[in-house]
């Protein structure tokens, strides 16, 4: 009996052993299981350092660390949440004590209303901690809609609801919004530091477009236009980078932004594809320079002075001063001619003379106003020839050379002084003859009658 006792106890004391060491083991594998956030025994952890401390960290290491930031937040909305609870009683006590004796209240007010302020300091300095840890989640493929309820809370915590009625409850919100160093004085250097930005990057866009344009200057192979289109791209780039930059310092995250900006322009290029057609043939005439600002030009049907060429359309002064706005697919897609390309341009004439008059004698005339114009150039030596036998003249080509500015002016001296020497010579400009031979009819009848009798 003592033995079977003693076995009982035995047994019964590596039962309880057993037990005692896998609940051991247990809590140990559960602690192991959910670890404690690495991050979170600072709450006032510098936001750089916290930044370093997140980046080797997992997705599954984040959702800890987001867990642990969530319920430090959550514990600083309770303590507001305590604080306004404990200013309304304070509000119903004062109303419903004596006058005398609301000095005591007041006071303790005041105290709790400098603590609500200072708490609401803190819990500002804990969102911006919690949301950049979840901000890193995301990046790292974190649980889509994990990451929406904590964004949801953390919006959710945000946010500071006064009593209107209350004004020494507004005063004290608005003071202690103005003097935090995460309130009104944050966002004042947020400002300033915008402001510095956009006129930092305003002045960085302007050294660029000079340096480009000195840097420019120096190659001839690139045309006014491509210069013009690369000094206002790389300034407005800059301008862009600045806008952006001080957005950041704002405290905006650009990330939606861009990725909104980028669904628009998807959206936009697609409803825009004929301008877009226009933007693709602005730069290649910027880039193959048919023709450059200044220039004398023919293009679309209309003939006039290059004005302006941008991204979309080609800006012409005809001659008659007259604006006109091409777009750039008919330009490009078109046949283009550039007057003015060449620095030399030859001045094509005809000039016809009677069949009585004398050929050698108009060919000398010719060859003397040739000659003796100024602007008419010794080389390429101008050519004066006989051409053709035409229905009412004898037609001389005159080919005389000269500057492109000059080409009007020689084509006009010489049509005058051509007319004003002919008419010294004797020698005609004859007008178109026809000639026309009439028949009678009648008397052609009567001869046939007659002839047929004989």
């Amino acid at each position: 009996m003592l033995s079977l006792c003693r076995q009982y106890w035995t047994n019964l004391f590596f039962a309880l052993l057993i037990l005692g060491c896998s609940m051991a083991l247990s809590a140990r594998g559960q602690d192991a299981a959910t670890p404690e956030p690495a991050t979170t025994s600072n709450p006032d952890i510098p936001v750089a350092e916290l930044e370093w401390r997140l980046k080797p960290l997992t997705a599954e290491d984040l959702g800890f660390e987001a867990d642990g930031w969530q319920g430090l937040v959550k514990q600083k909305v309770e303590e507001i949440a305590d604080t306004n609870i404990a200013i309304l009683k304070k509000n119903e006590e004062m109303e419903e004590a004596e006058a005398g004796s609301s000095d005591q209240r007041q006071t303790e007010k005041t105290n709790l209303l400098e603590r609500l302020a200072q708490l609401t300091e803190e819990r500002t300095m804990l969102l911006d901690r919690a949301n950049l840890v979840v901000d890193e989640l995301e990046r790292k493929g974190g649980d889509e809609a994990k990451v929406e309820r904590y964004r949801t809370y953390m919006k959710a915590a945000s946010g500071v609801k006064v009593d209107v009625s209350d004004t020494e409850a507004l005063w004290s919100a608005t003071k202690g919004w103005i003097t935090s160093k995460e309130g009104g004085l944050r966002w004042l250097k947020n400002i300033a530091l915008f402001v510095i930005i956009i006129i930092a990057f305003f002045f960085l866009s302007r050294i660029l477009g000079n340096v480009t344009t000195h840097a420019l200057a120096r190659t001839r192979a690139t045309s006014n236009l491509l210069r013009t289109f690369l000094i206002n791209t790389i300034r407005r780039l800059t301008l862009i980078i600045g806008v952006i930059v001080g957005l950041a310092a704002l405290e905006i995250n650009i990330g939606p932004l861009l990725a909104v900006i980028g669904a628009a322009g998807f959206v936009v290029a697609f409803a825009l594809q004929d301008s877009l057609g226009n933007f693709a043939s602005g730069l290649l005439i910027m880039m193959f320079r048919p023709f450059d600002v200044g220039d004398a030009v023919e293009v679309g049907g209309v003939a006039g002075k290059v004005e302006e060429v941008n991204l979309l359309s080609t800006h012409l002064k005809t001659f008659d001063n007259k604006s006109v706005l091409i777009p750039n697919n008919e330009v490009w897609g078109g046949v283009i001619t550039n007057i003015t390309a060449s620095p030399r341009r030859r001045v094509d004439m005809v000039f016809g003379i009677g069949y009585d008059d004398d050929i050698d004698k108009a060919q000398r005339i010719l060859e003397d106003i040739v000659s003796s114009h100024d602007l008419v150039l010794k080389d390429p030596e101008p050519v004066i020839k006989m051409n053709e036998l035409a229905d009412s003249s004898v037609n001389f080509i005159v080919r005389p050379w000269t500057l492109t500015d000059d080409y009007w002016t020689v084509y006009w001296d010489m049509t005058r002084e051509v007319k004003k020497r002919f008419d010294q010579e004797g020698i005609s400009i004859p007008y178109p003859q026809r000639d026309i031979h009439v028949y009678n009819q009648g008397r052609s009848d009567d001869r046939s009658e007659a002839e047929g009798a004989a």
